[in-house]
């Protein structure tokens, strides 16, 4: 029993970042096309290193702070209810990840692309959360 439960404790926080990483890489490979017609609409234009940069650290910070926590909060939900549904892993993935444009648009929710492009990051996220750990919650 002991055992059983320091494996858990090391294997619910590895798979939570396995997510965490599948979903950002899912997050830039399809969204790496409306970053940059974003980038080429802007009058102002990211000419310099600097302004690149800032973006890129903003656009970061944004995803880190309104995703990374309700999926935490999906996953210990998940653990302490000892859900072992795909759909609830894959469902929170994904709606933890589609309200960030909601969130950064404010009221208006941003274009259905970046809805799209977020919640397919989620979803591949809690995926593999439950691939490697929500199924035998």
């Amino acid at each position: 029993m002991f055992w059983k439960t320091v494996g858990r404790m090391l294997l619910v926080p590895i798979a939570f970042i396995l997510a965490i990483l599948v979903a950002g890489f899912v997050l830039v490979t399809l969204g790496l096309e409306r970053i940059t017609q974003s980038v080429h609409a802007d009058e102002g234009g990211l000419e310099s290193l600097e302004k690149v940069m800032t973006f890129i650290g903003e656009g970061s910070a944004l995803v880190a702070a309104f995703t990374v926590i309700p999926a935490l909060v999906f996953a210990i939900v998940g653990e302490v209810a000892r859900i072992r549904s795909v759909l609830y892993y894959v469902i929170g993935g994904g709606v933890s990840m589609a309200v960030t444009p909601l969130i950064a648009q404010g009221s208006s929710g941003g274009p259905a692309v970046l809805w799209q492009v977020f919640a397919a990051a989620g979803f591949a996220g809690g995926f593999v959360y439950w691939l490697l750990a929500g199924r035998t919650a």
